[in-house]
């Protein structure tokens, strides 16, 4: 076989070799799957501004986040049991990303340890987390990530209750019971496990296991766990991005959940300009949703992001190739980025700045 020659070509392999409900409950979206398709619009409506006469002759798009170096911008976002797309799972996530250089933000839902993964990995990992009801979980597993070697926790803020995802429920999905969140009591994710005719399996456990009470007023208590920094994904809005700075955050994700949450939410390249002029420099900004390719996240970066997290794309390199195919999806995308940034002329990322994208409004 050909190597692939854009990341769509791993998605063709992956779905050769997965289940069709696996494949739905990777690709699917919430509601009519208006944000979803939203997130893709958005980047068919950039127009990149290449400058001429620039020394290109060495793209770098090398970077850093909170004192780690990263040889790309373009990362892991966080998805849940990798073990879905290959019998290695995570490790094998951990691996390729390590092979890349790249930052892995490893899911509460991972199918292998945090202590497994942290032993796999070679380049920097984060811990997602949701806001759990049991309050001791929670912290159990931030202490858990700080003795890893996790270095920084990523609370995921847009779910106090998980999307309405048709495709899940007319499957009837449940997580098959050889493949579980090992970091969480099996009791606790008893039902995620449970199938049932017209529902999604995760949906009744997610309404079972999240405290959908929390407000911004609880940071001050999950800050005071660790010195690790506190980053908080599914912001959207100026506003909200402004309380975060104010409430402590170190870092925010500009990311409507992949289209996964709320249906009728932006496209998340559309909030990110908002979302970084209210931050106003205060903390690093990162983006995540819909980039399929080095020229998506170079767009991105130009608006204002550090870096950007690839969902879909990472798990269509696992199932076709596991390790080899999550460092083949990154590479690819980095690759990219750097003969974006040199047809551009802008050589490195601090090069880049609104002046190298037009986003134009949506119609």
């Amino acid at each position: 076989m050909t190597e692939p020659l854009r990341l769509a070509d791993y998605r063709a392999r992956a779905y050769r070799r997965i289940p069709s409900a696996v494949r739905d409950f990777v690709e699917g979206g919430a509601g009519a799957e208006r944000a979803l398709g939203a997130n893709r619009r958005a980047f068919g409506r950039v127009t990149l501004r290449p400058r001429v006469l620039v020394d290109v002759s060495a793209p770098d798009p090398a970077t850093e986040l909170f004192g780690a170096p990263l040889a790309t911008p373009v990362g892991v976002a966080p998805t849940a049991y990798h073990r879905l797309l290959h019998p290695d799972g995570e490790l094998a996530t951990a691996r390729g990303a390590g092979r890349a250089g790249a930052l892995y933000v490893v899911s509460l839902f991972a199918s292998r340890t945090l202590e497994e993964v942290a032993a796999a990995a070679s380049g920097p990992c984060w811990l997602q987390l949701y806001w759990l009801r049991r309050r001791e979980v929670l912290a159990g597993l931030v202490d858990r990530a700080a003795a890893a070697g996790y270095r920084a926790l990523v609370l995921t803020v847009d779910a106090p209750r998980l999307g309405r995802r048709h495709r899940d429920a007319r499957n009837g999905f449940a997580i098959p019971p050889d493949v579980r969140a090992v970091n969480l009591d099996p009791a606790l994710m008893a039902s995620a496990h449970r199938p049932g005719p017209g529902r999604s399996a995760l949906a009744v456990h997610t309404a079972e296991a999240v405290d959908p009470s929390v407000t911004w007023s609880d940071l001050a208590w999950l800050r005071g766990l660790s010195p690790l920094p506190l980053v908080l994904k599914g912001v959207l809005t100026g506003e909200d991005a402004r309380l975060a700075v104010e409430h402590g955050a170190d870092a925010v994700v500009v990311s409507n959940h992949g289209g996964r949450q709320l249906d009728a939410a932006p496209a998340a390249l559309d909030a990110l300009p908002e979302v970084v002029d209210a931050v106003g420099g205060a903390c690093p900004v990162l983006f995540d949703g819909g980039v399929r390719g080095g020229a998506d996240a170079f767009a991105a970066l130009a608006l204002g992001a550090r870096a950007v997290l690839l969902g879909r794309p990472v798990l269509w390199g696992l199932a076709a190739g596991g390790a080899d195919g999550v460092a083949g999806v990154l590479g690819l995308a980095t690759e990219e980025l750097a003969h974006t940034m040199a047809l551009t002329g802008r050589p490195s990322l601090p090069a880049l700045d609104r002046s190298a994208v037009r986003l134009a409004a949506p119609r």
